[in-house]
């Protein structure tokens, strides 16, 4: 995997991967952060995993939303100290025993994401389940 980051203006920057697809980067709150999108990563990642783990069970998810709560350390640099990713799983007929271990599963073995992060990040889980 290869990426490039490119200066534009100020603290602006563009990051353009190899797949080509590409993003806006500030330190002045005009675009999202290098931080934010750590966050976002975190979320989307493990997303994934979720929404995957239940399709590969034959379950029918119909929305999935990831809330993250990050804490970050006072002084520079300011790392995240803690993340909290609450999971709000809408399908049929979902089972707390099915959304449970794909969550859980996402977080100790297949989110790159949280599992680069661990061991220097506390990182917590929650869900919600709802049926339609």
């Amino acid at each position: 995997m290869k990426a490039t980051v490119s200066w534009q203006q100020a603290l602006t920057f563009t990051g353009q991967t190899e797949s080509g697809f590409s993003q806006t980067l500030d330190g002045n709150g005009e675009a999202l952060s290098p931080m934010e999108t750590v966050l976002l990563a975190v979320g989307a990642c493990s997303s994934i995993d979720v929404v995957d783990i239940l399709k590969k069970r034959r379950l029918t998810v119909t929305d999935c939303q990831c809330e993250l709560d990050a804490e970050r350390a006072a002084e520079p640099p300011r790392v995240f100290t803690k993340i909290h990713a609450h999971y709000k799983v809408i399908g049929e007929n979902l089972k707390e025993k099915d959304v449970d271990r794909a969550v859980a599963l996402s977080a100790d073995k297949y989110c790159s994401v949280m599992l680069m992060l661990k061991g220097n990040v506390e990182i917590t889980t929650s869900y919600s389940i709802e049926t339609v």
